[in-house]
């Protein structure tokens, strides 16, 4: 059996420029609505790996489900929830002079939320708990059906692909650089 996690192509969300808390809540917004960057390229592995797939599961994100027909335009696409990203909290208020970028955004709440500010989303712990379901289902999923890939997203696969190895799923091979990149584990 084999499970295979492929991150999503690059977002259509390109803006990079400094950015209050309120306008990072819009980018959030703007990133999880948009699809992905028309004409990318794919990993050797990830368009192997979709092409021969009859089924991929994906998050119910656009950038997972459009990265997924990007990947192999006939297969039957079943999107989940349950898959996509570990969300980040999102702060109220504005915090008077403080202008980042979108990573620095990212990394400075994401640190935050793993020591335990939710504001607006699950916690870290309802997270990882949800990362154990996904890899349960996605076990399931390759039992039926020899093999399982899985569209999601950066952060979440990382988790799911934890609680797999936890589970005695071996890594036996990734690929590709921070888009498209592909991970697959046996037991």
């Amino acid at each position: 059996m084999e499970i295979t996690l492929i991150r999503h192509g690059r977002s259509a969300q390109i803006e990079n420029h400094r950015m209050n808390s309120k306008e990072y809540k819009k980018w959030v917004e703007a990133y999880n609505h948009l699809g992905i960057v028309e004409g990318e390229s794919c990993s050797k592995d990830a368009i192997e790996k979709g092409a021969t797939s009859s089924i991929l599961l994906t998050s119910d994100l656009r950038r997972a489900i459009e990265s997924a027909r990007t990947l192999n335009p006939s297969a039957k696409i079943q999107s989940d929830p349950l898959f996509r990203e570990m969300e980040l909290p999102m702060p109220d208020i504005n915090f008077p002079g403080v202008r980042l970028r979108p990573n620095t955004w990212a990394v400075l709440l994401r640190l935050l939320w793993i020591c335990g500010y939710s504001q607006g989303c699950e916690s870290y712990s309802e997270a990882k708990y949800r990362a154990k379901r996904a890899s349960l289902k996605l076990t399931s999923f390759a039992k039926e059906h020899q093999h399982a890939v899985l569209i999601g997203h950066g952060f979440f696969n990382l988790y799911i692909a934890k609680e797999l190895q936890k589970s005695g799923w071996t890594r036996k091979r990734r690929t590709g650089s921070k888009h498209w990149n592909a991970v697959t584990y046996t037991i």
